[in-house]
């Protein structure tokens, strides 16, 4: 059946998911004036799906009943592997802004298409422009508009969630916006960072309680990143 499954990935769902990915950009592209409009997002909601749905692969979202319609908020997920992204953009039940690699800004259709829809390309070895690239963030969210961040930076290595780093915090504490955890579980198992093929296996997300930074009795980024950090893993643990 593995090799059945493999073929199936070449033959018929590699072909379709291109073809999706193509047209999905140009739509995305064209509608740059509607970029933040509910049916363009419904458009590359489905795209994403289509990576789950035509390769089998079972998803459960659990806590959507924590998301407020209209309000912005910083989520911020650990990172297991690149269908992280698939799941978040497909079932994140919000419009947001990705805050991404400045390396995927000129991948053909895709790094295109996440310009045309607004999303944040920052270059992480430049301090300054790192800095300009937060700032970008904190203008467009506003009206329900969010932003999802990778604290850690990278997809993990070994399946366990690795270290916060500060930016998404920093975004959240100027702006007195609330952070979300994201807890992913079974992403590594699908697809980790050294795959060639997919496996198929489920995957769960879940969307935890806003943390509302002032309430937490503290200034401390460091207590802060912990705080979110451990709600992370816990859900993780329990899903």
């Amino acid at each position: 059946m593995k090799y059945l499954y493999r073929i199936y990935q070449v033959v018929i769902a590699l072909p379709l998911l291109l073809v999706a990915t193509v047209v999905t950009a140009t739509v995305t592209m064209l509608a740059f004036p509607w970029r933040n409009a509910y049916w363009v997002n419904r458009v590359q909601a489905y795209w994403a799906r289509l990576f789950c749905y035509l390769l089998f692969i079972p998803v459960t979202i659990t806590g959507q009943e924590h998301i407020q319609p209209q309000q912005s908020y910083v989520f911020v997920s650990n990172h297991q592997s690149m269908y992280d992204v698939f799941v978040i953009y497909g079932w994140l039940p919000v419009i947001f802004k990705w805050l991404m690699k400045a390396e995927l800004k000129h991948t053909p259709f895709v790094g295109w298409a996440c310009q045309a829809a607004g999303h944040i390309f920052v270059e992480r070895k430049s301090a300054v422009n790192a800095m300009n690239s937060l700032k970008e963030v904190e203008q467009r969210l506003t009206n329900g508009i969010c932003t999802v961040i990778f604290p850690e930076g990278t997809r993990t290595s070994n399946g366990e969630v690795g270290r916060f780093k500060r930016g998404a915090f920093q975004i959240a504490i100027d702006l007195h916006l609330p952070v979300v955890p994201i807890s992913l579980t079974g992403c590594y198992e699908v697809m980790d960072r050294h795959a060639l093929w997919v496996t198929r296996h489920p995957i769960t997300m879940h969307i935890g309680e806003p943390i509302y930074l002032d309430q937490l009795g503290t200034d401390d980024s460091q207590e802060i990143i912990t705080i979110v950090r451990d709600e992370v893993v816990k859900n993780m643990e329990k899903h």
